[in-house]
């Protein structure tokens, strides 16, 4: 069974985390989600609870075959977290899938790993991810080898099937 490691905190853009998260459950992959508190509920953007059944400093990239990480407000959070950091160039370290949606682009920049790659975001991020040295596309879904990204909700059909 396949396993995907999913990053969560206070104001996360509901569908970008359930709708993947669903979707790859009914794909047979098993899903943790992962917060700043494991067993702690977080409150979503619009108001959907998702309880952390794992705490970010104890999860390592060696347990899972790749990494979700929604948008909305969480991601300017998460940042700022060196074990979310750690885990995010970890990953891209080990050539594992790395799929961001919306504001999600944030982690991945403070991690520094978006320099020449080709990727997408919300427009509300758009500079900050050319800025970074990515190469920004104005698409619904943007595949550069392990990175798989998208810009908001609305693209959330290509991205569960990426």
């Amino acid at each position: 069974m396949k396993k995907i490691l999913a990053l969560v905190d206070d104001i996360y853009e509901d569908l970008e985390l359930w709708y993947p998260k669903i979707r790859l459950e009914e794909e047979g992959w098993k899903v943790v989600v992962a917060g700043p508190e494991a067993n702690r509920p977080y409150k979503g953007k619009h108001g959907y609870p998702c309880v952390a059944t794992a705490d970010i400093a104890d999860v390592e990239s060696a347990d899972y075959d790749a990494l979700l990480v929604p948008g909305g407000f969480a991601p300017d959070k998460l940042r700022r977290d060196a074990n979310v950091l750690r885990l995010v160039r970890d990953f891209h370290a080990e050539n594992k899938v790395i799929a961001f949606i919306c504001h999600a682009g944030w982690i991945l920049i403070s991690a520094g790993i978006l320099k020449g790659r080709r990727a997408t975001s919300t427009v509300g991020i758009r500079d900050d991810m050319a800025n970074a040295g990515a190469i920004w596309v104005d698409e619904p879904l943007v595949v550069d080898d392990n990175l798989i990204s998208s810009r908001t909700p609305a693209d959330l059909a290509v991205f569960g099937k990426a």
